[in-house]
């Protein structure tokens, strides 16, 4: 993949990233009945609920789906190809069985590396649409935003056998920028660690402290992510 310099998720007109406008209503709306549950100590000093309700994670549930019939759906191609075929997706694979003997804190490391790599490219210049949640193969192929990079790194670990209970893609707020952006947050050891396509390296979450998380998801749950008081 070329080395060029990654750009911030830049959607001003959403105060969240992958978080449109029908699905933050959608999370207001449902919420107040967990809300009463007492929320536990999470990342970024925030609180989290957690919900096993993803009816509403539309382009993430259907991200997942394509995902699952990508390798049998992928066609021949060649790897130059602007478009999802079998050799952007092979190569996708090779690197993970090159990875895969070696500790999980080098594999960790080496798929947020090699990830970041990629040129970053917005949604409707990719696309045409405002909002895309690409899967690894899709990514491979044609690049994409701060989602992109996260979903690619989660299926990565995934495939390396990395347990999902372990996993977050998570949608915060820059407090420095006011604009909305998304990372992988992965938990080693019991602590979590930040994936993130503007930071070079792999670093535990203390050290950020300007991203304030709205919501976390996997594939079994997601999160609602409120500031600790004081």
């Amino acid at each position: 993949m070329p080395r060029k310099r990654p750009f911030r998720c830049l959607h001003h007109a959403r105060a969240i990233a992958l978080c449109g406008a029908a699905l933050c209503a959608f999370m207001v709306a449902s919420w107040p009945t967990q809300a009463q549950a007492k929320g536990e100590p999470s990342f970024f000093d925030t609180t989290e609920t957690k919900s096993t309700k993803m009816k509403a994670f539309k382009k993430w549930n259907t991200a997942l789906e394509r995902y699952s019939k990508e390798k049998a759906a992928a066609k021949k191609g060649k790897c130059g190809d602007d478009e999802l075929n079998k050799c952007n997706f092979d190569k996708w694979i090779k690197f993970l069985k090159g990875i895969k003997d070696k500790d999980l804190v080098t594999q960790i490391r080496e798929i947020n590396d090699y990830m970041n790599r990629a040129p970053y490219i917005t949604d409707p210049v990719n696309w045409g649409k405002k909002d895309f949640w690409a899967t690894p193969g899709e990514f491979m192929a044609k690049f994409g935003d701060c989602e992109d990079y996260a979903i690619a790194k989660y299926m990565s670990l995934r495939l390396l056998g990395y347990k999902d209970e372990d996993l977050r893609v998570v949608a915060v707020k820059d407090l420095n920028l006011k604009i909305g952006h998304a990372i992988l947050v992965v938990y080693y050891k019991g602590k979590p660690y930040v994936l993130d396509n503007q930071i070079k390296q792999v670093v535990p979450t203390t050290k950020v402290k300007h991203y304030l998380p709205v919501f976390s998801i996997n594939q079994s749950a997601w999160w609602k992510h409120i500031p600790e008081e004081g």
